[in-house]
């Protein structure tokens, strides 16, 4: 997985960054998609944001691909990371990119 790793200060920030890349489409309002074919994409860039004071603040945004070349952003907050969210199934592709890198 040939990805980059970003950190700003904002997700608008990143989300602007990623729009001017041809990540377009919002993914958010796709979450059932990615999480009946979650094969389907490739997480190609990943933003973190983190919080100054506040731990609950922290955000990260997944620029990701479908197979079919759709590119979209997935943007989860702290709180969206429980068991079968598509939070959950991204953070564990980034984790799995790693450990193939």
């Amino acid at each position: 997985m040939d990805r980059q790793m970003y950190h700003y200060a904002t997700v608008s920030k990143a989300l602007q960054e990623l729009t001017e890349k041809g990540y377009t489409i919002d993914y958010n309002l796709q979450e059932d998609r990615i999480k009946a074919n979650y094969k389907d994409f490739e997480i190609m860039e990943i933003y973190r944001y983190e919080g100054e004071s506040d731990p609950g603040d922290e955000a990260t945004v997944y620029g990701i691909q479908s197979k079919d070349g759709q590119k979209g952003v997935f943007v989860a907050g702290s709180g969206a990371f429980e068991e079968n969210s598509a939070a959950k199934l991204l953070d564990t592709m980034s984790i799995q990119g790693r450990s193939q890198e």
